[in-house]
């Protein structure tokens, strides 16, 4: 055979096998996300469900439901979950060296509700002295709760705390067990169906940014450190969801809705999230930078020193790692 034919006809072969050898990609790694079913804490999840940026990135997700971030918590520090996203929690069990913060969703605007039953005696806060209230004790509700009654005038020791899982507290509410209760939406939606003549005093916005409550990301301590570019993966992902959702809301809420919370109306749906404030992943990064998110995270920190009574409390800006998203997410 002609020397060149041969060379033309090896190449050919080589190019030939080259192409049809099969790609054999990489393993997704499986991350075990415990979180909460109320969007401010899980919209930016779905939508990066539904636009396969998960599995884009390499990642395998295991969706682990919980009612209340103390059970996630519980949860992620007995080793059954890697990772989780809550809400005013993620400033208390880190401040116990229990998990690391990278990530934060949004900003509980007006999530968090106070309600009451004017028929009860209490038309204003200050009616509130003396009184019961029932709550969700160590959540963003607690916290909305103790900020209120304070910029009020009011010592959160004059009134009693009913400590119940935020479904028994709203459920205890509507029967008028109790003339008030302190709730985050969705929870609100029951009581006004149910409840009509109940009448909601505040919301967190009176507060914001003086004392605003952050969602976010809580790493264990040890997937934090042997596992930051899976974090990195996944900050990567969930910006893209973020952006979608902050730049194209009526969408990003409609799939949200049709896919995730078919028993929520659309405009209920709406209405939670214009209860949140969220930015763009590189706003974010702005009050990364210059401490905002730290603040943020520090205040909500020493209101469980104090009730909690943490001992040595670790702060804010050791719990909360920033570097792996000013990494990830470029200005």
């Amino acid at each position: 055979m002609h020397r060149r034919h041969f060379l033309k006809l090896a190449g050919a072969a080589a190019v030939s096998s080259t192409l049809s050898s099969p790609t054999i990609a990489a393993p997704a790694t499986k991350v075990r996300l415990g979180y909460l079913h109320t969007l401010a804490v899980d919209g930016q999840i779905w939508l990066a469900e539904s636009q396969k940026l998960w599995t884009e990135h390499g990642l395998e997700m295991d969706y682990i439901q919980f009612q209340t971030g103390l059970e996630a918590f519980q949860a992620m520090t007995g080793g059954s979950i890697d990772m989780l996203a809550t809400g005013a929690v993620l400033s208390n069990f880190p401040a116990r060296g229990q998990g690391k913060v990278f990530l934060i969703n949004d900003v509980e605007f007006a999530t968090a509700q106070l309600w009451v039953h004017p028929e009860m005696g209490i038309k204003t806060i200050g009616d509130l002295k003396g009184k019961t209230i029932a709550t969700t004790i160590g959540t963003t509700a607690h916290v909305f709760l103790d900020t209120a009654l304070r910029k009020n005038g009011i010592d959160p020791k004059t009134v009693t705390l009913i400590n119940q899982r935020m479904p028994d507290a709203v459920t205890g509410f509507i029967s008028k067990a109790v003339p008030a209760v302190a709730l985050w939406v969705p929870f609100n939606v029951s009581v006004e169906q149910k409840s009509p003549d109940a009448k909601m005093l505040i919301d967190a916005s009176a507060f914001y940014p003086e004392a605003a409550i952050v969602d976010g990301w809580v790493a264990a301590n040890g997937f934090h450190e042997k596992n930051k570019d899976v974090l990195t993966r996944i900050i990567q992902a969930w910006a893209t969801a973020n952006d979608y959702l902050v730049q194209n809301p009526d969408k990003a809420i409609a799939t949200l809705q049709e896919q995730h919370y078919q028993n929520v109306a659309l405009p209920e749906l709406m209405g939670q999230f214009k209860a949140e404030k969220v930015f763009t992943s590189r706003e974010w990064r702005q009050k990364y930078a210059d401490g905002t998110v730290t603040k943020w995270l520090q205040q909500v920190t020493d209101f469980f020193t104090g009730f909690a009574k943490i001992q040595d409390p670790v702060p804010a800006s050791k719990y909360f790692d920033t570097s792996l998203y000013m990494s990830a997410i470029k200005a």
